[in-house]
C-alpha cells in the first residue's frame, strides 16, 4: 500500500487547533497535532506533505512566545499560517507585528486584492471569523497582500515564489463562510495532496500492524460497551481471533442495567466471548470522601489498573492490554501540544505501570469519535451500538458533584434513566450527540403535596457535536423537557428540582467534572 499524505498542525495554544485537524480529515487527508519544538528532520522522517501553523493566545514579540525552527520555512513544503501562525511567519521574514487599537474579533468582511490558488472559487468579498489583537503592519520580504479586512489591515499574505501563505482569520470555524473552500484549495490546489485518508485504508493498515506487533501473544481487551471499545473489540477480534480476551469491568459507576445489556449484546450480537468481572467494592471504597474531580479520575484510573493486573494473572502468554482511547482523550489529558493547557485527565491516558509487564494497544488514539463510527459501519456494527451516546470511562463519578455515595449513585441512575427513556420515546435521542443527567447535591426548597421539601437538584445536559472537542447545547423541545422534569421529581424521591444546562464547549466542557 502506497504511503498516504500527512499534514502536521503545529499548535501554538489556539482553542481551534483541534478543529483544524478535524477539518483536514473531513477532506480525507490525514492530520496530526504536533509540538512547536519539531525540527525539519522530524518533518522529513515522518514524510509530512504540508504544514499548518495554528493560532494562539500569545503575542509573537513576547519573550516567552512559542516559536518554531525557521528551517521549516525553507523546506519547499506548503505552509499555511493561521492568525498567530501568520504573524510568526511574517516576523521571520522581516515584518513588524504589534498591538494597536484596531483589534478584530468576531465576523468581518475581507476583500481580495490579488489572485491566488488559495482563494480559487471564493467570492471577491467574503465573511470570515477574526480573533486577534495584534497586526502585521509592514510587508514581509517576498510577500504580497492578498486580502484586507474592513480596517484595511492585511487579512491574507502570499509569498511570491514559495508555497508560504498566511491568514489573519480562522478558516476552520463555521463562521468563516467559505473557510472549507480555502482549506481545500490549500490542500489540493497548493499542496497537490491526495484524498487517501479513508476507513478502509485505516482498517487494512491497523490489522496488519496489530498482527505484526502481537505475533503469537495474547491481548486483554478492555470493553465498556461504548462505541469506541465495541468497534475496537470487533477490529482486534477480526485481526487476532482467539488471541483476544475481551473483558468487561463493573466499576460500580455504571448506568442502570449497563453491565448486563453490554455483555449480552457483545456476546450475542457481535460474537465476542466477553467475560464480566465485578470490582464495584474496590472502586467505591477508594472513592470514599473524595470530592476533587481530578482526584476522582486518577483514583479510577489506578483502580482500573489494579483490576486489570488481577485479571491478567489468570492467563499465560498475556502481553498486551487494548483500550479504546480516542484522540480527544489524549489532547485533553496531557499537554502534548506545547502551549495548550491540560483540560482534564482521562483514566485511560498515561500508560501502564512497569510492574504490569504489558504493552498498550490503542488503535484509535489518533482518531475522533465520528471516524470510529465510520469504521464501525464498515464492520456492519448496528446503529444501536454506533449511535449510543458517549459514556465517560469514570462513569457516573464525574456526573455527581462532590463525594460519591451509594445513595447519590441511586438517585442519579433513576433520574438518568428517566431522561434517556423520554428522549428515546420522543425521537430526540438520535437527533443529539450526547445527553445525560448530573446530580448536584445542593438542597433546594420545594413544595409537594402541600408539604415543604428540601432535596437535591438534577441538571440535564444535552449537546450536539461531531467529535467532542467543541459542542453546542441542544435546543430540546419544551414539551419534552417539561415531561422529563415532571417525571424526575415525581418518580425519584430525593430530587425536587430539575435544571437544564445551556452552556456550550467552550467555555464549558461537556461533562461537568
Amino acid at each position: 500500500m502506497s504511503r498516504a499524505d500527512k499534514v502536521w498542525i503545529i499548535d501554538f495554544g489556539s482553542q481551534y487547533t483541534q478543529l483544524i485537524a478535524r477539518r483536514v480529515r473531513e477532506l480525507s487527508v490525514y492530520s496530526e497535532i504536533v509540538l512547536p519544538t519539531i525540527k525539519p528532520a522530524d518533518v522529513r522522517k515522518n514524510n509530512v506533505s504540508a504544514i499548518i501553523l495554528s493560532g494562539g493566545p500569545s503575542s509573537v514579540y513576547e519573550d516567552k512566545a512559542p516559536n518554531i525552527d525557521t528551517g521549516i520555512f525553507e523546506m519547499d513544503l506548503p505552509v499555511l499560517g493561521i492568525c498567530y501562525g501568520l504573524q510568526l511567519m511574517s516576523r521571520h521574514f522581516g515584518a513588524r507585528v504589534h498591538t494597536d487599537n484596531r483589534r478584530e474579533y468576531g465576523r468581518s468582511a475581507i476583500t481580495f486584492q490579488k489572485d491566488s490558488i488559495l482563494f480559487k472559487g471564493i467570492s471577491g468579498s467574503t465573511t470570515v471569523w477574526m480573533s486577534h489583537g495584534d497586526h502585521v503592519d509592514s510587508l514581509p520580504e517576498g510577500f504580497d497582500i492578498a486580502a484586507v479586512s474592513e480596517n484595511n489591515a492585511p487579512a491574507a499574505l502570499i509569498h511570491r515564489e514559495k508555497a508560504l501563505m498566511g491568514l489573519q482569520f480562522h478558516p476552520e470555524v463555521a463562521h468563516t463562510v467559505e473557510g472549507t473552500k480555502i482549506l481545500k484549495n490549500f490542500l489540493f490546489g497548493v499542496g497537490k495532496l491526495n484524498r487517501d485518508w479513508t476507513s478502509e485504508r485505516f482498517i487494512d493498515q491497523t490489522i496488519s500492524k496489530v498482527r505484526e506487533q502481537v505475533g503469537g501473544g495474547k491481548v486483554l481487551m478492555a470493553l465498556s460497551g461504548g462505541v469506541d471499545s465495541s468497534v475496537m473489540g470487533v477490529l482486534l477480534y477480526r485481526a487476532l481471533g482467539k488471541q483476544c480476551i475481551p473483558v468487561f469491568i463493573n466499576n460500580g459507576l455504571l448506568r442502570k442495567n449497563e453491565q448486563f445489556e453490554v455483555v449480552r449484546f457483545l456476546k450475542k450480537e457481535m460474537g465476542l466471548p466477553i467475560r464480566m468481572y465485578n470490582y464495584s467494592s474496590l472502586f467505591l471504597n477508594a472513592l470514599k470522601g473524595v470530592t476533587n474531580p481530578e482526584r476522582k479520575r486518577k483514583i479510577i484510573g489506578h483502580q482500573f489498573i489494579r483490576a486489570f493486573e488481577e485479571i491478567a494473572r489468570k492467563y499465560t502468554d498475556l502481553k498486551y492490554l487494548a483500550q479504546g482511547t480516542l484522540y480527544p482523550d489524549v489532547i485533553e489529558s496531557r499537554s502534548v501540544n506545547g502551549p495548550s493547557q491540560v483540560i482534564k485527565s482521562h483514566h485511560n491516558v498515561g500508560g501502564l505501570p512497569k510492574r504490569m509487564k504489558l504493552d498498550l494497544i490503542e488503535p484509535f488514539n489518533r482518531l475522533f469519535k465520528d471516524e470510529v463510527r465510520k469504521i464501525g459501519k464498515e464492520f456492519g456494527i448496528p446503529p444501536v451500538i454506533l449511535n449510543r451516546h458517549p459514556f465517560p470511562g469514570p462513569g457516573l463519578a464525574v456526573r455527581i458533584i462532590g463525594e460519591i455515595t451509594p445513595y447519590r449513585l441511586a438517585l442519579l441512575r433513576k433520574a438518568d434513566t428517566v431522561f434517556i427513556d423520554e428522549l428515546k420515546s420522543s425521537g430526540e435521542y438520535d437527533r443529539v450527540w450526547q445527553s445525560f443527567a448530573v446530580l448536584i447535591p445542593v438542597k433546594t426548597v420545594g413544595v409537594m403535596g402541600d408539604q415543604r421539601t428540601y432535596e437535591n437538584v438534577i441538571a440535564l445536559r444535552s449537546v450536539n457535536s461531531s467529535d467532542g472537542m467543541t459542542a453546542d447545547w441542544s435546543p430540546l423541545p419544551y414539551q419534552v423537557l417539561s415531561r422529563i422534569a415532571s417525571r424526575i421529581v415525581n418518580e425519584v424521591r430525593g430530587i425536587n428540582r430539575v435544571v437544564y444546562d445551556i452552556t456550550s464547549k467552550p467555555p464549558g466542557t461537556i461533562e461537568w467534572e
